[in-house]
């Protein structure tokens, strides 16, 4: 992978981390009950994928 890939990946990855900042904390601050569940679930999982997408751009 070029440099300008992993730049690009790397990228995307805060973003997508972003994402679910903003998702979890919209669902602790506006909602409740089984839809803050489901948001908290959504948001860690999107955690994850930008988090595997940080992991892929450093190697």
């Amino acid at each position: 992978m070029s440099a300008m890939d992993k730049m690009w990946l790397s990228l995307v990855a805060i973003l997508i981390m972003g994402l679910s900042v903003f998702l979890i904390t919209f669902a602790r601050a506006r909602t409740k009950g089984l839809v803050r569940g489901i948001l908290s679930i959504i948001a860690f999982l999107i955690m994850l994928i930008g988090f595997f997408g940080g992991i892929a751009s450093l190697t």
